[in-house]
C-alpha cells in the first residue's frame, strides 16, 4: 500500500468507533504526520476521548491518559524521582506523559503551573526532572481537550501554550441518522474494544519522515507568509500568528498533500488548513468581541483579499 491507502485505512479504522467524523479524524492524522498536537474544544459527550482512543488502537501505540484537575500536580504529569533505601539511589517513575498518545483530558481545569509542565513536552518531545533530560519515546502525539461552555473553576490557556497546538478543532454534534447509528452500534457490544491496529509504529515513523519530503513551491510559501502578515496587521488584531504559526502551516498542508495522495502542496490545501492552524494563534482586540468579529472570520476575510499564487503542477 502507498501512504494514502496507509493513512485512509487508519481513519476508515477510526470510523467504526466516531461516526461521521471523518474531517476530524482526517486532521488528527495531519498533526500526527506533521509532529505537531491537537486542542479538541466541544462540549462533553460528542466522542473527544474515543477518538483519541480509536487513533492509538489504530497505530498500535502506546495510549496514557491524564484527567486534568485543580489539584494536578507538574509531577503528575511528567513523573517523579523516588528513594529507594536498598540500593540509595534515586529512581525515575515515569507519568503518564510518558506515552506515545496522550489524551490531555479537560487541560483548561488544571492551574498554569501544571499546565506549563506540557510545555517542553510537547516541544521538546522529552521532560527534565531534577536536572536530567529524558526523551519521550516516538511517535509523540498529544490531543488536548477542553469545554469551552464552562468557564467556572477553569484556567484559560495562555498564548504560549496555545501557539504549541498545530490545529484547533471542533468535533460537533452528530446528524440524526449519524446518532441513531452510534446507537445500534454500541446495543450490543463497545466498539472500541475491537479496534485493531492497522499500521505498526514503524509505518508511522516512516510516514512522519516521507511527509517532510511532500514539495512546497516557493510561490505557496510566500502565500503562507503573506496570510500570516495580513493576521499581524488587521485593526482587530493586537497579537497575529507567529513564524511558528506559519511554519505550522507549511507542515500541515505538507501531511493533507500526503493524505490526499499528492507530492506536492497546493493553494487548497492551505486555505483549507488555515482556519485551523490560525483561528488560536489569533488574539482579538475588544473591539472585535464588542462587533462579535471572530478569529475564524477574520481569517477567512484575510484568505478572500490574499492573491492566490498561480502554481505549476509540480507532481504530474
Amino acid at each position: 500500500m502507498d501512504a494514502k491507502d496507509r493513512l485512509n485505512a487508519v481513519i476508515d479504522n477510526i470510523e467504526k468507533v466516531i461516526i461521521g467524523k471523518r474531517n476530524i479524524a482526517e486532521l488528527s492524522i495531519v498533526a500526527m504526520l506533521s509532529h505537531g498536537h491537537v486542542l479538541l474544544e466541544d462540549v462533553p459527550g460528542v466522542g473527544k476521548t474515543m477518538l483519541v482512543r480509536a487513533l492509538a488502537k489504530s497505530v498500535g501505540a502506546d495510549f496514557k491518559r491524564i484527567q486534568f484537575t485543580p489539584d494536578l500536580l507538574p509531577s503528575d504529569v511528567i513523573g517523579v524521582s523516588i528513594y529507594n533505601p536498598k540500593d540509595m539511589e534515586f529512581h525515575f517513575r515515569p507519568g503518564p506523559i510518558m506515552g506515545n498518545i496522550v489524551l490531555a483530558d479537560e487541560i483548561n481545569r488544571t492551574s498554569p503551573k501544571t499546565q506549563s509542565s506540557l510545555l517542553e513536552a510537547m516541544e521538546e518531545a522529552s521532560v527534565t526532572i531534577d536536572g536530567v533530560t529524558m526523551t519521550i519515546p516516538k511517535p509523540f502525539f498529544v490531543m488536548a481537550t477542553q469545554n469551552p461552555i464552562e468557564y467556572e473553576g477553569t484556567y484559560p490557556l495562555p498564548e504560549a501554550q496555545l501557539d504549541r497546538f498545530l490545529l484547533k478543532v471542533k468535533m460537533g454534534y452528530p446528524s440524526s441518522k449519524e446518532e441513531v447509528e452510534v446507537l445500534s452500534r454500541s446495543q450490543l457490544s463497545v466498539p472500541i474494544d475491537e479496534l485493531e491496529a492497522v499500521i505498526s509504529l514503524d509505518e508511522l515513523l516512516h510516514l512522519q519522515e516521507e511527509a517532510k519530503k511532500i514539495k512546497v513551491e516557493d510561490s505557496i510559501k510566500s502565500y503562507i507568509v503573506d496570510l500570516a502578515r495580513q493576521t499581524r496587521i488587521d485593526p482587530y488584531v493586537y497579537l497575529g500568528v507567529s513564524p511558528r504559526g506559519s511554519i505550522a502551516l507549511m507542515k500541515a498542508s505538507q501531511a493533507y498533500a500526503m493524505l490526499k495522495g499528492r507530492n506536492y502542496v497546493t493553494p487548497d490545501d492551505v486555505q483549507y488548513l488555515a482556519k485551523f492552524v490560525f483561528g488560536h494563534r489569533i488574539m482579538l482586540r475588544s473591539e472585535a468581541r464588542y462587533d462579535g468579529i471572530t478569529a475564524e472570520e477574520i481569517t477567512e476575510r484575510i484568505l478572500a483579499k490574499t492573491r492566490v499564487p498561480v502554481q505549476r503542477l509540480v507532481g504530474q
